[in-house]
């Protein structure tokens, strides 16, 4: 990954694990150990997935940047419905406390994406190549 990729990844992770480390306070004093279980849990999901689906976005754009606006849209699709999929599947959970898992998971969602956006606005990212000099066609 570039380092302007990594950049992005970094200041998309880290308000998203502060988010998580805050909801796992909360959730430890709300419902106990379990509680921050579940967030913690959250937490490393979202930026699992979001880390994931940041890089295959990226991939996409040097490789096939006519697909990138269609891939992030399936990709941003894909990334939420897997989320409600892991809500539902640790729905009943003995593990952790399902409800801090959700609240948590929704939470790091919606940071990770805020963060990103701000990211990518702030970002000096050249949307066209520019000619080399003494290089002409």
């Amino acid at each position: 990954m570039p380092s302007n990729d990594v950049r992005i990844l970094a200041q998309a992770a880290v308000p998203t694990a502060a988010v998580g480390a805050v909801a796992a306070v909360v959730s430890g004093v709300v419902a106990g150990g379990k509680g921050a279980i579940g967030a913690g849990v959250a937490t490393l999901i979202v930026i699992l997935f979001m880390g994931l689906g940041l890089y295959v976005l990226q991939r996409t754009a040097k490789s096939l940047p006519h697909l990138f606006q269609a891939m992030g849209l399936m990709l941003y699709a894909a990334q939420i419905l897997l989320l409600f999929i892991f809500m539902a599947a640790f729905k009943n959970t003995t593990l952790f406390h399902p409800k801090a898992f959700a609240f948590t998971l929704v939470a790091g969602t919606l940071a990770w994406i805020a963060a990103q956006a701000r990211a990518h606005m702030k970002s000096k990212i050249l949307y066209v190549e520019p000619e080399k000099s003494g290089h002409s066609s």
